[in-house]
């Protein structure tokens, strides 16, 4: 079955000049995506003759559907639908319907119907009319050599309702389009090309519909398993055999699935064991607890926590041992542990978690340079702790923190 492709073609100096941030674009990937449509190129022009010329020129060879929103207002510098014209070969027509739309649209509001706004109704001759019930600027669609071009609003919820209510399904009807199918393997605590190397036979061996990509971000990896086909309860089975022979190799590292975080899956596995967790977090300031209380329904689990910044406040308050501070310091492997022996304590919780470190960008020293940071995990039975040595930037070592610590709480329950 043939692939087929679109092209994304945004019109608007103000887009250029950083004026206004472009959502539609990825909105339009994911709804093309469901169709089986694969987005090989997103392009963005500003509202000049010769690069909308231009662009219009090379997507159409590029791709088989170009969607293009932006530049369909009433004004001189609004130039989608002339530009079409030209491309065309066509003449500008005005279009009734859309004419009497545009008129009702604007008494019906109390507006004064003006010269200005009647040019809303002038079209390209060849263009197949798409209506805009939210709006005064029409869509349109056009259609050569099995090529499609569709024109819609820039503005969001107009471009969405015509995509919905006339595109996809019109492009569904147009093209035989194959079924696609995702899915997100969500791994932490090991690095891309260590990863790699794990899974290389098993990447290699891949059937031919189904693809793989390393998604790489802060402390976790995504691999997207990509499986086209023509049956969608196919693919997924597929899928989740690969999935089922990936587990043996580097399942130890998995935390979820598509959507979900690693602070999700720390709650399931705390509700799964029945267990409860506090924390208490010096250089990630809160950092942690924040993530963990995002989730609803984390009550069921998450007993309180501290943020004992100042060193009294560890001895005062969590019970840290003056002696052990003043001999290891308070980013030290006996210091994170005491914090997290005594937080599980003083919370009642089953767990105690903690962080302490120098955060930066000040600090720091030869023996503890900025980027030291210690974590501990304490339950009953035992207590962990780890040393991670991160970065000279600040907001990046908090995440980092974050990360690392509720991946020591994820491996020790599931350990």
């Amino acid at each position: 079955m043939k692939q087929i492709t679109a092209e994304i073609l945004t019109i608007g100096d103000e887009i250029l000049y950083g004026q206004i941030t472009d959502t539609n674009s990825q909105w339009m990937s994911a709804e093309l995506d469901k169709l089986g449509i694969k987005v090989i190129r997103k392009t963005t022009v500003g509202d000049a003759e010769e690069v909308m010329l231009k662009a219009f020129s090379e997507a159409e060879e590029r791709a088989d559907i170009t969607l293009i929103t932006g530049g369909l207002g009433p004004t001189n510098d609004d130039l989608t639908m002339p530009m079409l014209a030209k491309y065309y070969g066509v003449d500008i027509i005005e279009n009734r319907d859309v004419l009497e739309h545009v008129r009702a649209f604007f008494e019906s509001r109390g507006r004064i119907f003006t010269d200005l706004n009647k040019r809303q109704a002038l079209v390209p001759s060849n263009a197949v009319v798409l209506h805009n019930e939210l709006g005064t600027a029409p869509g349109t669609w056009y259609e050569r050599n099995r090529k499609v071009f569709v024109s819609m609003p820039g503005v969001p919820h107009e471009m969405k309702h015509l995509m919905q209510v006339h595109v996809l399904p019109k492009l569904q009807d147009f093209y035989n389009t194959p079924v696609i199918y995702h899915k997100l393997i969500k791994t932490v605590g090991i690095g891309e090309s260590f990863l790699a190397d794990k899974i290389k036979e098993w990447e290699d061996a891949l059937p031919e519909h189904i693809s793989l990509a390393y998604l790489p971000s802060i402390g976790h990896v995504k691999l997207r398993l990509t499986a086209t086909g023509e049956d969608l309860e196919s693919l997924k089975k597929d899928v989740e055999g690969l999935i089922a022979s990936f587990m043996p190799l580097a399942g130890k590292y998995v935390y979820g699935y598509d959507k979900t975080t690693l602070e999700e899956a720390i709650g399931e596995l705390l509700k799964k064991e029945n267990k409860t967790i506090a924390f208490a977090e010096s250089c990630s300031g809160g950092f942690v607890q924040h993530k963990i209380t995002s989730i609803a329904g984390s009550s069921e689990y998450f007993q309180g926590g501290l943020v004992p910044y100042h060193n009294d406040h560890k001895i005062n308050i969590l019970g840290v041992e003056k002696e052990t501070i003043e001999s290891f310091g308070a980013v030290s492997e006996q210091t994170v542990e005491q914090m997290a022996e005594n937080v599980r304590k003083l919370f009642k919780a089953d767990i105690g978690a903690v962080s302490s470190g120098i955060a930066g960008p000040g600090g720091g020293s030869e023996e503890k340079p900025v980027g030291t940071v210690w974590i501990a995990y304490a339950d009953q039975e035992k207590t962990i702790s780890k040393k991670l040595q991160l970065t000279k930037n600040r907001k990046l070592n908090i995440e980092l923190t974050n990360i690392a610590l509720l991946n020591l709480v994820r491996k020790s329950l599931t350990s």
